[in-house]
């Protein structure tokens, strides 16, 4: 990737955080790595931990954002969470859900699409 695609999935991520936060989550990291995978967005709220997958575009051309979030893009989110969980100790009440949010920016404003559960383990 480039540093212009990577500098805008960036934004994309600050928005979905901020947005996220507007909507009651903490966020608890943002880009937490595992090796050469990240999860963009690890939030909570309501005793709910929601590993996030952000995709951000700039024109629909190719489709929503939230259907670029493929089958082993889902795996690799499942692997980093699983490791998430191992390193913070996670509770067995705690529920995990994973979610998508679709950043359009367009014309400097930005409409987002958060898919609650998007896919299960």
């Amino acid at each position: 990737m480039t540093k212009a695609t990577n500098a805008f999935g960036a934004l994309g991520e600050r928005i979905a955080a901020r947005w996220l936060q507007q909507h009651g989550y903490a966020v608890l990291a943002r880009n937490w790595r595992s090796g050469h995978r990240d999860v963009d967005v690890i939030a909570a709220r309501d005793g709910v931990v929601v590993f996030v997958e952000v995709k951000t575009r700039a024109a629909l051309e190719f489709g929503d954002p939230v259907q670029a979030v493929h089958v082993r893009k889902q795996q690799s989110l499942v692997r980093s969470a699983r490791e998430w969980q191992a390193k913070h100790d996670a509770a067995p009440d705690v529920v995990y859900r994973f979610d998508v949010i679709g950043v359009l920016l367009r014309d400097r404003k930005a409409w987002i699409k958060h898919i609650e559960g998007a896919f299960t383990l």
